[in-house]
């Protein structure tokens, strides 16, 4: 007869698994959004978590890490999601998906910026010199306006379609 030794689980094993645990699902791993001083403060939201503003596509938060979120498309039905994939100082880059359109851009530099206006057949990008003013609805288009700042935020904008 064969025997094999038994593995015994000891407590520093269990107390080990269970910091790895809690470490991944931590939420160190959630996204930040902190005013800046160098744009204008974001968008308040109730449960702390001013990405969470945006679900309804009418936000301006300022972001200091990578995000994701999700908002109605430009033709109200689809969802559409913003991916920030890289902030720092006087940098944003970004992608924005909604049914097959997918767009994907970035700024560098004080004061640059992109525009991106999500419509139901395409999109389209602009990027340059932005100020953080809040961009214009437009009739039939998401409006994503991305703004870097000089202390590694960014500033986003979503706009709604303006009604015809």
């Amino acid at each position: 007869m064969n025997k094999h030794p038994r593995s015994r689980t000891t407590p520093a094993i269990l107390a080990a698994l269970t910091a790895l645990t809690t470490a991944a699902c931590s939420p160190a791993h959630e996204t930040t959004a902190t005013p800046s001083a160098a744009l204008p403060s974001a968008a308040d939201s109730t449960d702390g978590t001013p990405v969470d503003t945006c679900t309804d596509g009418d936000c301006e938060i300022t972001v200091t890490t990578p995000v994701t979120v999700d908002f109605p498309g430009p033709d109200g039905i689809t969802r559409a999601t913003l991916s920030v994939t890289e902030v720092a100082p006087n940098k944003i880059e970004y992608e924005v998906t909604s049914g097959n359109n997918r767009s994907e851009t970035g700024a560098n530099g004080p004061g640059q910026g992109c525009l991106t206006y999500l419509r139901a057949h395409g999109s389209g990008n602009s990027c340059g010199a932005l100020g953080p003013a809040r961009p214009s609805p437009q009739p039939g288009a998401v409006v994503i306006q991305a703004t870097t700042g000089t202390d590694g935020t960014a500033l986003l904008h979503i706009v709604p379609p303006r009604e015809s």
